[in-house]
């Protein structure tokens, strides 16, 4: 208040034009945020009703859509062909349609020559074994550096951190070595299925993907659990698994993905070939087999993986994008 006699101070022209600027920018952000809620983008919606602009957008979104069908279904449609195609049409006119007719004895002659079937079931044991050990060691890990957090456990997880940066390369030899002399049975297992298995389960990104999903799962149902008398064997059970499944399907995908398309490491500890998987088994075989044979058996093992992602697709989708999966 202002005592008689007294005149309230005269705002300086500064002042008010910086008042005037804080105002104006407010503004303009508040317009640039959208109160309608809608996203707005490189155009603005008067722009979009603009007849040029809505034909050129129509047709980049056209040609980035054929482009992205032509490059992602492309190699799967011409070795869908090329399966019951001739050899010397194959060679002679790669992208013709069956120019001298089909050839539907190369899907049977893969099958049973080549024996897919075989190696597809060793393919489908490696990929269930290199799931089951990954999904089990990353929860039962993240939730001893998440939730029990022992005293070491910043020690464990710098550790697991530090694994990340050692190439994959530098320790083929020493796990090798690893593999076919372990340290407490003293039996070799090359030509087993652990050898694959048990490698794959030491995965420190799973580990650190699912102790980061835990940390955001709220602490007050676990103090709950406890005051109930609930053990931690009973929490990781009951509450913790439950509230972890779209994490556990992220790395289930992961751990499948991996296991499916993995070469090397099974072609050095799998040397016998009735228990080597497709990935190693058809490259060993290309030189002995027919073009056509070849590529039929291709077409058969590249339709599995096909189907199954068909059938699991929200899965796979799911855990494309981590984004709904880990908080934070």
């Amino acid at each position: 208040m202002t005592t008689p006699g007294t005149t309230a101070p005269a705002t300086t022209p500064v002042s008010g034009r910086l008042r005037a600027q804080l105002s104006g920018l407010v503004r303009r952000r508040e317009k640039d945020a959208g109160d309608d809620g809608v996203d707005r983008g490189i155009l603005s919606d008067h722009d979009r009703k603009r007849g040029g602009v809505r034909v050129s957008m129509s047709t980049v979104h056209v040609i980035l859509f054929v482009g992205l069908v032509i490059a992602g279904l492309g190699p799967l449609l011409w070795l869908a062909k090329a399966a019951i195609t001739p050899t010397q049409d194959t060679l002679s006119q790669p992208f013709a349609l069956w120019p001298n007719g089909m050839d539907w004895e190369n899907l049977s002659a893969a099958w049973n020559d080549i024996h897919i079937d075989r190696y597809f079931f060793n393919t489908l044991v490696v990929a269930a074994g290199s799931w089951f050990f990954q999904v089990f060691i990353a929860t039962t890990a993240g939730y001893a550096l998440s939730v029990l957090r022992p005293k070491y456990a910043p020690i464990l997880n710098a550790l697991v951190l530090a694994t990340l940066f050692i190439p994959a390369v530098v320790l083929l030899v020493p796990l090798y070595l690893t593999i076919l002399h372990p340290p407490v049975i003293g039996v070799s297992m090359l030509n087993t299925y652990w050898a694959v298995w048990l490698p794959a389960a030491a995965n420190a990104f799973n580990i650190l993907l699912m102790k980061r999903f835990f940390d955001s799962l709220p602490r007050e149902v676990f103090e709950a659990a406890r005051t109930d008398g609930a053990g931690p064997l009973r929490v990781f059970w009951s509450i913790v698994l439950p509230m972890s499944k779209p994490i556990i399907g992220v790395v289930s995908v992961f751990a499948v993905i991996a296991a499916w398309k993995d070469f090397l490491w099974p072609l050095l500890v799998l040397p016998d070939p009735a228990v080597q998987p497709l990935s190693v088994r058809l490259p060993a075989v290309q030189s002995q087999t027919e073009l056509d044979v070849f590529l039929a058996a291709l077409a058969i093992s590249t339709l599995i993986p096909v189907v199954l992602f068909l059938v699991f697709q929200r899965l796979f989708l799911r855990g494309a994008g981590l984004g709904g999966a880990v908080k934070g």
